[in-house]
């Protein structure tokens, strides 16, 4: 697991190298994550970027399997609202630096002791 916690005013695209570490493979991500230096970055460290296009853009042909992977975007947003509403860890009043980050380990902690989280089946999308 990789997180990366930033402002709100912060560029998506930013923290990526941060987060990627030494995955290699594909990784899929909203219209944010828009960007022809970043692809050119990842693809040099293999890593696939899959995007949807903004409306503005030439579609791009994609395989099957990636548009099937970019429909389960639903999955994603209930683990980051199980992250939020379960784990608590959106809450903004904390006391100190120290106080917001042990919230946010904690929440994190919790999400990962889960019995059951959602997940993407990937042998029923072959």
């Amino acid at each position: 697991m990789s997180f990366c916690v930033t402002k709100g005013n912060i560029d998506d695209r930013k923290p990526v190298a941060d987060l990627v570490g030494e995955l290699v493979g594909w990784i899929y991500g909203d219209k944010g994550y828009l960007s022809e230096k970043l692809r050119a970055w990842l693809a040099e460290n293999d890593i696939h970027l899959v995007t949807k296009v903004r409306k503005n853009m030439k579609a791009k042909a994609l395989k099957a399997f990636d548009k099937i992977m970019l429909r389960k975007r639903a999955v994603i947003e209930s683990v980051i609202d199980q992250l939020k509403n379960v784990s608590q860890i959106e809450h903004t009043r904390h006391r100190s630096p120290f106080d917001f980050a042990v919230n946010l380990l904690a929440g994190l902690i919790a999400y990962t002791k889960q019995p059951l989280k959602p997940h993407i089946d990937r042998e029923s999308n072959r």
